[in-house]
């Protein structure tokens, strides 16, 4: 005759999530990917051509899910290091209002349809391309060089420059200079914007393990390179109108915002006092964002002027007339 023990077989009660629709929205990283479709959306609006608006919809909502699962998936990985630092121990993971597994399966679907649906209704260059940025966002990026190396945020900026690049295959289906110049602003743009706030956030990446280059080479090397970046960062950025493929809007925007990057960047180089450094790499980091943002606003005021100046000038001739 067996004895059983009915403790040991009995099997564990579901867990009922806590999550809310605002708990896994906070896992898509709103403000990254705000970012993302407004320069996914710069990329839509140079790329000659008509473009059905249906499929530009539809292009520009698959690279933000696309992006948004990135953003899941790379909560799902960093759940611990999160835990870790004051900037993120808020979020839904650390907090326990979503599981790893959960946002794992929520990423990983998003991930999948997003492709799927940007290479069936649009074309399968595009979709590609986007599997490629998700790819190198979370596995090389997220799993290889955010542990290891102090040039995570160098060789890991390839991912979020590539969504203007995206929204450009999607609308014409092959590559060009503009989208290359585009990304090239955005990948340099990315070390000075980060390292920025990794110096007045060394502590909480120090506690978590993270290898940013202010732990690893101290801030003076940091500021070095900051400095550096900006300078090739300005040239870039300028070239678009000097190589003729931007108007002088642009040109004139670009030298006025790469010289309030460069006087920032020298400030932070300078600043090496404790509260002056901290107010100087916080004055740097904001403004970074003002400085993609407006530079990309001009490209995109540049294509509304120029579809607007048949219209306008025929009405100032029928005016006249």
């Amino acid at each position: 005759m067996s004895v059983i023990d009915h403790d040991a077989t009995a099997l564990p009660s579901p867990r009922i999530s806590e999550a809310e629709v605002g708990d896994y929205f906070a896992l898509l990283k709103p403000r990254v990917m705000s970012l993302v479709i407004f320069t996914a959306l710069v990329g839509l609006a140079i790329a000659p051509g008509h473009f059905h608006p249906v499929l530009a919809f539809t292009s520009l909502l698959c690279i933000a899910v696309g992006a948004g699962a990135s953003g899941a998936l790379n909560m799902a990985l960093e759940g611990d290091i999160d835990a870790k630092m004051a900037r993120t121990a808020n979020r839904p993971i650390p907090r326990g209002r979503v599981t790893r597994a959960e946002a794992l399966a929520f990423g990983l679907t998003l991930a999948f349809f997003s492709v799927l649906t940007l290479g069936i209704l649009v074309n399968w260059y595009a979709g590609a391309l986007l599997a490629f940025t998700i790819f190198f966002y979370v596995v090389i990026y997220t799993m290889l060089l955010k542990r290891w190396t102090a040039q995570n945020i160098v060789i890991g900026g390839a991912a979020g420059a590539l969504p203007p690049v995206v929204a450009w295959v999607a609308a014409t289906g092959s590559i060009s200079v503009e989208p290359l110049l585009l990304f090239l602003i955005i990948f340099f743009w990315t070390p000075p914007h980060f390292w920025a706030l990794a110096l007045f956030r060394s502590d909480d990446y120090a506690r978590a393990g993270v290898p940013m280059l202010p732990v690893v080479a101290g801030p003076d090397a940091t500021r070095l390179q900051i400095l550096l970046y900006t300078i090739v960062l300005v040239a870039i950025a300028v070239s678009p109108w000097a190589l003729g493929y931007f108007d002088a809007i642009y040109g004139v925007t670009s030298l006025l915002l790469g010289a309030g990057m460069l006087l920032l960047a020298v400030d932070v180089f300078r600043r090496r006092e404790r509260t002056a450094s901290l107010r100087a790499t916080r004055k740097m980091f904001a403004f970074s964002i003002l400085y993609l943002f407006a530079l990309f606003a001009t490209l995109l005021a540049e294509v509304v002027v120029r579809a607007a100046a048949p219209l306008i000038n025929s009405l100032i001739s029928s005016w006249i007339a």
